[in-house]
């Protein structure tokens, strides 16, 4: 019981509601931000702010559908971390899959994340 309690004390809700709202739902929606900015070009510190504002409405939903806490810190930040990592994941995995498609000729696939130029 006392674990259980602290879970609740760090992330300011029970451990299955964060993994359906943060991992699930917001992370859906974070990975799709990671995307969407790589496909269209635009730089990644973009992903950081959109994640940043994500971590907001996290908080809320946890707040307003589960009875979380709304002005837990330390959920919050645990919430913005984790929707940063699924975000720029997102972000550098479509980052290196439009480079290596599109690019065939300079670039190279070396890993899910990262690329390399060929030849060189």
């Amino acid at each position: 019981m006392e674990a259980s309690g602290n879970v609740i004390g760090v992330l300011g809700t029970t451990l299955p509601v964060f993994i359906g709202v943060t991992w699930v739902l917001a992370g859906f929606a974070s990975y799709m931000t990671g995307q969407a900015l790589a496909n269209t070009w635009k730089p990644m510190w973009q992903v950081v702010v959109y994640c940043i504002l994500l971590g907001f409405a996290d908080r809320f939903l946890t707040f307003s559908l589960f009875g979380g806490e709304l002005l837990s810190i330390t959920g919050y930040i645990i919430d913005t971390l984790v929707l940063l990592a699924i975000g720029t994941f997102g972000y550098r995995f479509n980052q290196v899959r439009k480079m290596a498609s599109q690019y065939p000729w300079l670039y190279e696939r070396t890993g899910l994340i990262s690329w390399r130029q060929k030849g060189g």
